[in-house]
């Protein structure tokens, strides 16, 4: 018998049910969260390693950093013309694209010679994850019926991803210790290579609008803007806000965004149509992601540089210190989906908001002998447990207000949201932490222990976060929609 066409619930078109649908839709979201969860532990899994990269490679000190911000660049820069391309070319069709470009850059990675080639294969790293990344919320959004169990299944993409930056540390430092640091690279090939194999055979195409074509000029225009704007965000790091070196990439990218704009008016078929931000939904959503990503990403790095430059851990037990954070998070974003049925997602998201809030305000009281029950444990728990909590809602809000034919878009804004939001809060409270004065600490704490030094920059970093969380807050109270409630009229 033939069946007919079916509509698509992620995206309001018409397709045939067997290029969308799967008899086995877990098994969709299953797949989808293993491919994120290698393009986010990707972002932070380099860290502990870097001192073993540059002993082998001879690298320098901004060749270091290149390593990472190769990646983050290209990660964010090509994240909205991924999210495109899924839509018009099908989310299996990219999925595997984007998948076996990132395994394939790692395995180049993990073999490199000399710093050059790592840097360019992290370069390639970025730019598949860049197509992976959305294809993986659009895949599970398409498989899962919109309802409580789409909300569930958001839940376990935010909760995967999330521990995938969590756990980088974690890993990173098991890896190096136990074998060496080529493999925080190469172990992403043969798990890649797996993940190829199921989703090859188990995942179906499907596009959202097949009929129209990629809008070149907005391609270029937002991807140089946002790779510009990326790099001049991570060159303040080393060079400061003031200085040209970060200066001109800025007002260069903001350029170049703003040509974008002006472009995208006029086009009659744009890569973004610029009435998806009308809807307060997704505006909203995406600013509570910038915002939460700013603070995370922070977090992570300020944390295990504090248990090994301060308390003296060695790199496993950085890691396995921040085991419990890890695991925060996924308890925060595996509760939302039954909290939300409750509360509702706006009144979620600004309570996890308000938790992630109190948990750096804790963390901001650090000490130089700090315990970790008191500067590690019990702040990391309200920190990543509240940004959990407030994730998965944020998400759920943002690709639920989609337009028909703009899912793979719009997990794109969410990604490049989290993304650009959390470079540029890494740099912006790097720099905030190096302000703090050189006399804040008594001089014996800093013949005891030379790490002290940067106890009171960290601190400060995390107050300024609990700030920028308070405000987050506030806004997403204001700004998100509030639920509507219908009442049945009695005859």
């Amino acid at each position: 018998m033939t069946r007919m066409p079916q509509n698509d619930s992620a995206t309001g078109t018409a397709t045939p049910p067997d290029s969308i649908r799967t008899p086995r839709p877990w098994l969709v979201v299953l797949i989808a969260c293993a491919g994120q969860f290698l393009v986010v532990l990707d972002v932070s899994v380099m860290n502990v390693a870097l001192p073993s990269m540059k002993a082998d490679l001879d690298l320098s000190t901004l060749g270091l950093q290149w390593v990472l911000n190769a990646y983050s660049i290209a990660f964010a820069g090509f994240m909205l013309l991924g999210g495109r391309a899924v839509d018009l070319y099908g989310r299996k069709t990219m999925f595997l694209a984007g998948l076996g470009l990132f395994t394939a850059a790692s395995a180049v990675g993990g073999i490199a010679p000399e710093g050059a080639y790592l840097i360019g294969a992290r370069a390639a790293q970025g730019l598949g994850a860049a197509v992976l990344s959305p294809a993986t919320l659009t895949l599970v959004t398409a498989a899962v019926p919109a309802g409580a169990a789409r909300t569930r299944a958001i839940g376990t993409w935010t909760a995967v991803g999330a521990a995938g930056g969590a756990a980088g540390g974690f890993v990173g430092g098991v890896l190096v210790d136990l074998l060496d640091w080529r493999w925080v690279l190469l172990v992403n090939v043969p798990l890649g290579l797996l993940i190829l194999a199921a989703a090859a055979l188990w995942l179906r195409e499907g596009r959202a609008d097949a009929g129209r074509r990629l809008d070149l000029p907005g391609a270029v225009l937002v991807t140089a803007g946002l790779a510009t704007l990326a790099y001049g965000i991570v060159r303040t790091e080393t060079s400061g806000w003031t200085s040209a070196a970060a200066l001109l990439p800025l007002l260069g990218g903001l350029g170049l965004l703003a040509v974008f704009v002006a472009v995208e008016r006029r086009t009659a078929e744009p890569l973004v149509p610029l009435g998806i931000f009308r809807n307060r939904a997704v505006s909203a959503a995406n600013a509570g992601m910038a915002l939460g990503g700013a603070s995370s990403f922070a977090m992570w790095f300020f944390m295990t540089v504090y248990a090994q430059n301060v308390l003296g851990y060695t790199p496993l037990q950085a890691g396995l210190a921040l085991v419990p954070s890890s695991l925060a998070v996924l308890v925060g974003s595996k509760t939302a989906p039954r909290l939300m049925a409750v509360t509702g997602a706006r009144n979620l998201a600004v309570a996890g908001l308000l938790v992630a809030a109190a948990g750096f305000a804790w963390q901001s009281t650090m000490t130089a002998d700090g315990t970790f029950l008191a500067t590690i444990l019990g702040p990391g728990l309200l920190m990543m447990g509240g940004l959990g909590l407030a994730t998965t809602p944020l998400a759920t809000l943002a690709t639920s207000g989609a337009a028909p034919g703009d899912a793979g878009l719009v997990s794109g804004l969410v990604n490049t949201s989290r993304t650009m939001g959390g470079a540029l809060g890494l740099a912006v409270l790097t720099t905030v932490a190096a302000s703090a004065p050189a006399d804040a600490l008594p001089y014996a704490a800093y013949a005891a222990n030379p790490g002290a030094s940067l106890v009171p920059g960290y601190a400060l970093a995390f107050r300024v976060s609990a700030a920028v969380l308070l405000a987050a807050a506030v806004l997403m109270a204001a700004w998100l929609p509030r639920p509507v409630h219908r009442t049945v009229q009695k005859p």
